[in-house]
């Protein structure tokens, strides 16, 4: 079978993870896979922030918490966190980080690593402890609006495939 073919039928979103970080080099070149998502008009509306940081993962995790109405840990003990954010000014950002996210979580697969897409970015980037994170990385947070979180590690435990719906594609011939 064809390799990206078979990377995109074996990732799973994965919801445990080892206790241990993933080297910067590998962290590296999923973060490069992500710069390469297509997006509208080539205009490349997604920064990516990468959170190795076990504190500020830590805060962002509980911010996300409590967008949630939860008590436990949304990023299921995973150690690196991808936020994907898109600029609001462009009319296909929402999109163009979606690709992104696919382009991590796909990349994150085939290097061997689980990842997960985590929402209530948007939720937690318009709160006033997102905001100020982005201030401090010095991107305004009033022309950014979070997309995605994509969380990565190593898989305690692998995914559950879940079969394809009946009439997925339908023909016009």
């Amino acid at each position: 079978m064809n390799e990206v073919i078979k990377n995109i039928k074996e990732r799973r979103s994965i919801k445990k993870y080892e206790d241990k970080m993933i080297p910067k080099e590998i962290i590296e070149k999923i973060l490069e896979a992500g710069t390469y998502a297509p997006s509208g008009m080539g205009k490349q509306s997604s920064i990516i922030i990468a959170i190795t940081n076990k504190e500020i993962r830590d805060k962002l995790s509980k911010l996300n918490a409590k967008i949630m109405g939860i008590e436990k840990d949304p990023f299921y003990g995973a150690p690196v966190v991808l936020v994907v954010l898109g600029k609001k000014d462009i009319p296909t950002y929402i999109y163009d980080g979606s690709l992104v996210m696919e382009n991590l979580m796909l990349t994150a697969n085939s290097l061997g690593i689980g990842s997960c897409w985590i929402h209530r970015a948007k939720e937690e980037f318009e709160a006033e402890e997102g905001k100020e994170l982005l201030r401090k990385l010095g991107i305004n947070p009033e022309e950014y609006e979070g997309i995605g979180n994509c969380i990565l590690g190593y898989k305690k435990e692998e995914g559950n495939l879940k079969p394809r719906k009946e009439n997925y594609i339908y023909y016009i011939d």
